[in-house]
């Protein structure tokens, strides 16, 4: 039986992750894994996520399943931490997945349960396995204008064109902050002309938000998408823990379906729990407990909250240095746009050929679409970073 299967297509940031561990260059600069790193190239467990570790270990006395849809505690933690008072809280329906791609693709399963026939309204370019899991799944796939190449920062009117051909029954699909992979985001204006044609064309806006805290702040980050949830009779919202939480092998996310009628949150309650009983039954618990934990204890949060404002800072300083080195070694500004991004990536908008260059020539590793994770960067790489960019003529 097996023989007749095919071979799939390699995942390109794996293949990268190989060629860079075998490239024995000790300048080599590993721009495409997209985690956090710190200075010394470590992704550290934050203080908190130990502290409440360490009491879970003292204090837990079960490892029995949970509910199907997870901890009743972590929903309610995730869902004021995201919505904040957005929306009531007896409008949402939430279930825990392994991670924030298992909330995604339990979205997407959601979706084409209850609209086999809907359109999918991707911006491009997006996160790849948004595209592989839409395929897979079999879903109509229209893609959006998005990334201006030139300005390298978004192309609003092109965007709400595109988004015009929406219709009920279509799903769009939007960041709510810190787009992977370009980093460039929409403004609050932006925001508002695309709540307005949501509104307008009756389709249902699907938020992925995987980065909250790394862009302008934790409320600033979610303040699209609670505006979003406020301003439309319906919206669905992957949330994902892996990053702002350091707590990336735990998998730990949340699906939750908001609903102006709240008599409907019951169904989609239920179909939530259905759906994760068909695809792995009950969902992990020690990242959702420990997320938990760390939210509702105002010490824990405290701290949390203080780490995560100094990892923001972080990528910040580097955006900056990074635009200030290229603009003294480039003597142009078109390299700006780096500090007026956001979150973990940025898109230099290159060529896949000067990408190549710059890990032959270099040994800088980056995603074949000039995508780079700022975060894999420290103060002493930067001007390394800036230089090559100019010497392969970026």
């Amino acid at each position: 039986m097996l023989e007749t299967l095919q071979p799939q297509p390699a995942d390109k940031i794996l293949a990268l992750v190989q060629a860079y561990r075998e490239d024995p260059r000790e300048t080599k600069i590993d721009l495409g894994v997209g985690v956090y790193k710190d200075a010394t190239g470590l992704t550290p467990v934050m203080r908190a996520v130990k502290a409440a570790e360490h009491k879970l270990w003292e204090e837990q006395d079960t490892k029995v399943y949970t509910g199907l849809a997870g901890d009743p505690a972590f929903a309610d933690a995730m869902i004021n931490l995201v919505l904040g008072d957005a929306v009531a809280r007896d409008s949402v329906a939430a279930a825990a997945t392994p991670g924030g791609t298992g909330a995604v693709r339990q979205a997407f399963e959601l979706i084409q349960m209850a609209r086999p026939d809907a359109r999918i309204f991707v911006s491009d370019p997006t996160w790849p396995n948004h595209l592989s899991i839409l395929k897979y799944l079999g879903m109509q796939v229209v893609p959006y204008r998005y990334f201006d190449n030139d300005s390298r920062g978004v192309d609003a009117q092109g965007m709400l064109d595109d988004l015009a051909q929406a219709k009920e029954g279509d799903v769009i699909l939007l960041h709510g902050c810190c787009h992977n992979p370009t980093g460039a985001n929409l403004s609050a204006p932006e925001w508002d002309a695309v709540i307005a044609l949501l509104q307008k064309t009756g389709a249902t806006p699907m938020i992925d938000i995987a980065y909250q805290g790394f862009g302008d702040g934790l409320e600033a980050d979610a303040a699209a998408t609670r505006k979003v949830a406020f301003s439309v009779p319906e919206c669905l919202i992957a949330a994902s823990c892996s990053k702002n939480f350091g707590i990336y092998r735990e998998r730990t996310g949340l699906l939750m379906a908001v609903s102006a009628d709240q008599s409907a949150r019951g169904l989609n309650q239920g179909t939530l729990a259905y759906l994760n009983r068909q695809n792995f039954s009950f969902p992990p618990d020690h990242g959702a407990r420990l997320v938990t934990m760390i939210l509702t204890d105002p010490t824990l949060r405290a701290d949390w909250q203080a780490e995560l404002e100094e990892v923001r800072q972080t990528m910040l300083g580097l955006r900056t240095q990074l635009a200030t080195e290229l603009q003294q070694r480039a003597g142009s500004d078109r390299f700006g746009f780096l500090a007026q991004h956001r979150g973990m990536f940025s898109r230099l908008g290159t060529t896949p050929e000067m990408v190549e260059k710059l890990r032959a020539d270099h040994a800088v590793y980056m995603v074949g679409d000039s995508r780079m994770n700022i975060a894999g960067l420290n103060a002493q790489t930067v001007p390394i970073l800036a230089q090559a960019i100019v010497e392969v003529g970026i």
